[in-house]
Parts: C-alpha cells; structure tokens; sequence
C-alpha cells in the first residue's frame, strides 16, 4: 500500500467517525426534540383540559346563579303578593271590627288610656277620624277619668284621614304614638313578613344555598 493509500484510508476512517458522531449527534438531537415537542403538546393539552374546565365550572355558576336569581325573583314576588293578601285581610277585619261600634269605641278608649301611661307628659292630644271622634266624644269624660294620674288630655276636633285608631302626643308633638291601622300594621309589618317566610320556607331554607352541596 503506497503512502497515498494510506493516506486515503485514514481520511475515510476519519470520515466515517465523523459521520457516526454527527449521526449520534442528530439522534441524540431529535431525540431531544421529540421529547420536548411531546411535553409541549402534553402541557398544551393540560393547560387546554384547564381552560375547558374553567369554561364549564364558569357556564355551571353562571346557570346556578340565574336560577337562584329567577327562584329569589319568584320567592320576593309571591311574599309581596302575600303581603299584600294579608293586608288586605287586616283591612276587612278592621272595617268589620269598626262596625261592632260600642266594642270597637271600648277599643278606642282603651288604647289612649294606654298610650297615656306610655307617654310621661302630663299634657297630651288625641287624634282620630271624623267617624272615630263621634265615638270618643260619647266616651271623654269616662276616658278623662280614666287616664293615669297627672295625665290631662285634648281630643283634637281636626279630623285626620285614617281608617281607624288613634294617635297620642304630647302636647308639643314630640312624642307620638301611632295607633291608627296604618301605624299598627307598619310595626307589624316586620313580624308579617317573618310568618310569612317562615311558610314560604319552612325549614329555614337559604335560597342562595338551593343547588349547592
């Protein structure tokens, strides 16, 4: 083998070397890129299964949240329709309490003899509608006698627009009792509305909480 063989020879091996390093080279490399593609893709589908659960859970509130929103809307219409039955109701019932007139005069006599004790003023003014001041006219002199001691009392001849009832002040109108239907029914109206919950839901039942757990 002449020297120019030799030589020959040595850069083929040399070459082949090279060629199974940069093989290497490219396997190891692709190797690498095949794996990061697939981590890619694997983070990708974990970020997108992410995306649609979020989408789903938001859609699922957004449906609950509209159907406690559409019950909430139902519940506060039928209380409202009830509250309006049950004053309704209290206001038949007053008109026929108001008919019984020697009772409903004993009623009326009664409570300013009350609000009488509930206000510590000795000087005090009672109001009532025309109707009601014929039947407390009838009855001063025995609601006079009646009063609590060092009470004096003024039945104002202004007739004032109420169903029925009274209201008792002091003389200067600082203090006031409203005893008139409409006064009644408006302190009674947040234990009205208690009852009425407690029908309409009778287990205390929070309708924020009626699809969740």
């Amino acid at each position: 083998m002449t020297q120019v063989d030799e030589l020959e020879q040595a850069i083929l091996a040399r070459a082949e070397r090279l060629a199974a390093e940069y093989r290497a080279r490219a396997a190891s490399r692709r190797d690498t890129i095949l794996r990061e593609a697939a981590e890619r893709l694997r983070a990708r589908e974990q970020h997108e299964e992410q995306v649609a659960r979020a989408l789903a859970e938001r859609s699922f509130r957004q449906q609950v949240q509209a159907s406690e929103l559409k019950l909430q809307t139902h519940l506060d219409r039928v209380r409202w329709n009830l509250m309006q039955a049950v004053e309704r109701g209290l206001e038949e019932r007053m008109r026929a309490f108001i008919a019984e007139r020697d009772t409903y005069g004993d009623w009326l006599a009664t409570l300013i003899v009350r609000d009488a004790g509930l206000i510590e003023q000795p000087r005090l003014r009672v109001e009532a509608n025309a109707h009601d001041l014929v039947l407390l006219r009838e009855r001063w002199a025995a609601i006079l006698e009646a009063l609590p001691e060092g009470r004096e009392a003024e039945l104002v001849e202004e007739p004032i627009t109420a169903l029925g009832g009274v209201r008792v002040s002091d003389a200067e109108g600082r203090v006031r009792i409203d005893d008139t239907h409409a006064g009644r029914l408006e302190r009674l109206r947040p234990e009205i509305q208690r009852v009425i919950l407690e029908r309409l839901l009778p287990n205390g039942l929070d309708t924020a909480n009626l699809f969740n757990g």
